[in-house]
């Protein structure tokens, strides 16, 4: 039999015992000398890092990204050369459940990737969806509060959401996406991936594109319907993180298919004067007809974490890691993201998050950062330790410049909400969806409905009758119970539904 180790402190002194505490005779009081026994209980008032303010509940595994296909043209990013296999990180998650929630509730979930490049981390902050429910990060702040629970009551609001959405009719596209089929992924194999903002590449000549990232799932889709998650929920709140961890450990790896869209620089302007909507609008998708997916590669998941605590819940993903090739846009709620995402990270885990292991990059960091809270291991010149110096501290790299982004205009709080297409493209998604399909989608959105105020309802149906008149006088029935039973016997166990 291996010999087992030896107890210690957290300094590395033996313990003694660690089953009794000091006391003033048997059944006398505590003793404040009992060092080991404050440790233990002060460490234990710490073990809980403050749950993330959305995305709180979270399933995550490790794997690879391996690249099949050549887009050099579009980016000099060496996590893109043809045979490559790069090492990653992956965490999907709930948008508004705390980590009790249930993981077959609906909602938005998220799909964030990390991978461990030659040229330092990427990381991809995504969702299953995509597009989003606002445009502009000024409103963000603002709907995750309708996510969230009510000041008095502390439970959920109907009347928030509808409120909040019935005002920002941007929203409708996420909504009915939400709302329909795919709002209910069975579980994190069964659901695409997107980067859902627009993000650019940039190549060797200096040139730079627009880009959209999409990951499409290999095992296909599957999603619950109400009924079918309802029971699921009832036996188990983990049916996510089961599924995850059963099929790797299984050896049945998930994978996606990893593709891009790609828009020519200086052709997004005539493609908002084509379209009536910005290429930088979260809320929309670019038409695949005029951009279509090019392949780059595959992603498959086959480790799983040896400590959730340490590898996933203090994983820290940040949109503003980008490599050479992988830049921005103006897109505004990825501007907004570059900061909020690492200032979270500040506040959850500490200044130095992206020192710890899960986090930290497999190519060698030489940073003027320093000190802080538990600053990991951090080491460097010590004459060094501001720059410019003339004591050999590391130096800038003007060959991995990122060409200049050509932007120009007034300075000013400009609204959108009221200029631009807001139906469009939730119409065409309706179109896709079969009478089944849109009797389900009347009677969620009729259900979720439920309490909510009649004036805010009606401002609600008034958007969806502009997506098309069907839409608002399907809910209405459904709010009636009109077609109930028609709508029941429609009801198939895990409805497949088509990618987006």
């Amino acid at each position: 039999m291996t010999e087992r180790p030896r107890l210690t402190t957290t300094a590395g002194a033996p313990v003694a015992s660690n089953q009794n505490s000091k006391t003033v005779g048997r059944n006398g009081p505590l003793l404040l000398e009992d060092y080991q026994l404050i440790e233990k209980l002060a460490h234990q008032n710490r073990e809980r890092v403050p749950e993330r303010v959305v995305h709180a509940k979270g399933w995550g595994a490790y794997g690879t990204l391996t690249v099949t296909d050549d887009i050099s043209r579009y980016s000099r990013a060496k996590v893109f050369e043809v045979g490559s296999k790069t090492e990653m990180l992956a965490r999907f998650s709930t948008v508004a459940g705390e980590q009790g929630a249930a993981d077959a509730e609906r909602d938005v979930r998220g799909f964030s990737l990390k991978f461990y490049t030659t040229e330092g981390n990427w990381d991809l902050v995504g969702n299953n969806t995509p597009v989003f429910f606002v445009a502009d990060p000024y409103k963000f702040p603002d709907f995750i509060h309708t996510q969230k629970r009510h000041p008095r009551t502390n439970l959920r609001s109907a009347t928030a959401m509808w409120d909040f959405w019935s005002l920002c009719p941007e929203s409708l596209h996420q909504v009915t996406i939400l709302m329909s089929d795919r709002g209910i992924p069975v579980d994190p194999s069964r659901m695409n991936g997107y980067g859902s903002h627009t993000f650019s590449l940039w190549n060797d000549k200096g040139e730079r594109f627009w880009t959209k990232f999409h990951f499409k799932t290999r095992q296909g889709h599957k999603n619950y319907l109400n009924h079918e998650a309802e029971a699921v929920i009832a036996k188990s709140r983990e049916s996510y993180q089961e599924a995850l961890y059963g099929m790797i450990e299984e050896g049945r790896f998930p994978q996606w298919d990893f593709y891009i869209q790609v828009m020519p620089e200086m052709e997004a302007e005539a493609f908002e004067q084509r379209t009536g909507w910005s290429a930088f609008d979260l809320t929309k998708v670019w038409p695949h007809a005029d951009y279509p997916l090019i392949k780059v590669g595959t992603i498959e998941l086959n480790r799983n974490p040896e400590n959730y605590f340490a590898e996933i819940e203090q994983s820290a993903f940040n949109p503003s890691n980008v490599v050479p090739g992988i830049g921005f846009s103006p897109d505004k709620m990825l501007q907004g993201r570059l900061f909020s995402y690492p200032d979270a990270h500040r506040y959850r885990i500490g200044a130095h998050y992206d020192s710890l292991p899960v986090n930290k990059p497999k190519v060698p960091v030489a940073t003027y950062n320093r000190d802080g809270t538990v600053p990991f291991g951090m080491t460097s010149n010590p004459d060094a330790y501001y720059e410019p110096n003339s004591f050999n501290g590391p130096v800038e790299d003007p060959s991995v410049a990122e060409p200049p982004h050509r932007y120009s205009g007034v300075v000013d709080r400009y609204e959108y909400r009221g200029e631009a297409d807001h139906y469009s493209q939730p119409r065409a998604l309706f179109a896709l969806f079969d009478e089944a399909h849109r009797q389900r989608l009347f009677s969620t959105i009729a259900g979720a409905m439920q309490g909510v105020p009649e004036f805010i309802v009606e401002r609600q149906l008034g958007h969806f009758d502009k997506v098309d008149p069907a839409y608002g006088a399907g809910i209405r029935a459904a709010m009636k119970g009109q077609g109930k039973d028609d709508a029941q016997a429609s009801l198939t166990t895990s409805h497949a539904v088509a990618a987006e």
